[in-house]
């Protein structure tokens, strides 16, 4: 019997990436990126390190792609209905 993977994040219609999450799962890293993206601004002021800030938010940002890439459909260009 087979299984079909179901992704936390679906590919976009139109274009290339991931659209809002379908899972619960999804959802609460979405919920996570955004607490710690605010929490971030809220611990290391811009304003006094702006580099420490973008270091933070570049780290923060790929760990949230890597998780969807991992757990979202596989990134391709989309055209929407349009065959290739």
């Amino acid at each position: 019997m087979t299984e079909e993977k179901k992704y936390w994040f679906p590919a976009k219609k139109y274009g290339w990436g991931w659209g809002t999450p379908v899972t619960w799962q999804g959802w609460l890293v979405l919920l996570v990126f955004l607490a710690a993206l605010t929490g971030g601004a809220l611990y290391i002021d811009p304003k006094v390190s702006p580099v420490g800030y973008f270091v933070y938010v570049t780290v923060l940002g790929a760990a949230f792609i890597c998780v969807c890439y991992k757990t979202g459909e596989p990134p391709r260009w989309r055209w929407g209905d349009k065959k290739k």
